[in-house]
């Protein structure tokens, strides 16, 4: 696998072979895109869709991204947590996107600082760092397991199959 440089990234975008929806140029990295906050449930339920969340020390909460991502079947990502939030004590729960996924995305993270962390609805949390494979893949995420393929907003449990 290798990274995907921003100018791949633009070009993939604008044939379409790539879908990051409410994209914006800001959240152009060199090589991958920065995915803002939707939505944050706070452990037990609170959720908030506007305005600015408090994080309470030692919280584990979850993050549902603005944009939707469609990959294709010759592209995975990675996801990193943007050092912003690091340094102030946020760690996430994250982990790769497979080769097919359509969806937004939700990842979990912890306030591991003694304060409470301000996080803004709208802001760039989370760094996809796009990958190309080495070929397609013979079978998509969609036709492996597919459990969170086209979720939209904080999704916690796979969907059920029928």
């Amino acid at each position: 696998m290798c990274l995907v440089p921003d100018h791949e990234i633009e070009s993939m975008l604008n044939d379409g072979s790539l879908v990051i929806t409410d994209f914006i140029p800001e959240g152009l990295t060199p090589n991958g895109y920065d995915l803002r906050v939707a939505e944050v449930r706070l452990e037990g339920g609170v959720n908030v869709t506007a305005g600015t969340v408090s994080i309470p020390p030692g919280r584990l909460f979850f993050v549902s991204t603005i944009e939707r991502v469609e990959l294709p079947d010759d592209l995975a990502a990675q996801l990193w947590t943007r050092t912003s939030w690091l340094r102030k004590g946020l760690l996430m729960g994250l982990g790769k996107i497979d080769a097919g996924f359509h969806g937004t995305l939700t990842f979990s993270g912890l306030n591991a600082s003694s304060s409470p962390v301000e996080l803004p609805i709208g802001s760039r949390m989370v760094q996809m760092v796009l990958e190309r494979m080495s070929s397609p893949v013979e079978r998509t995420y969609a036709k492996r397991s597919g459990n969170y393929q086209g979720q939209q907003g904080i999704t916690l449990k796979p969907a059920d199959k029928k």
